[in-house]
């Protein structure tokens, strides 16, 4: 996962802040995702793929850590 180290933690975290966010206003997609999932109408391929897309960098950031925590741990 090299393409991981090369990406910053301050860039990584503001992406994931600003996609676990967006859009801001009425409320955001995840929100709403979650509103779906709980009624059971999370059913559509394309709001599958848009909760995916706005978790992606928040599950990037979590590998990165972890990866880099597990290399850090003596053995």
């Amino acid at each position: 996962m090299r393409w991981l180290d090369k990406i910053p933690y301050p860039l990584l975290i503001a992406a994931a802040l600003f996609m676990l966010g967006a859009p801001f206003l009425p409320e955001p997609h995840l929100v709403e995702k979650a509103r779906m999932l709980a009624d059971g109408r999370l059913t559509r391929p394309i709001d599958i793929f848009d909760v995916v897309w706005h978790l992606l960098p928040a599950i990037l950031l979590v590998v990165k850590f972890a990866v880099a925590r597990k290399s850090r741990a003596p053995d």
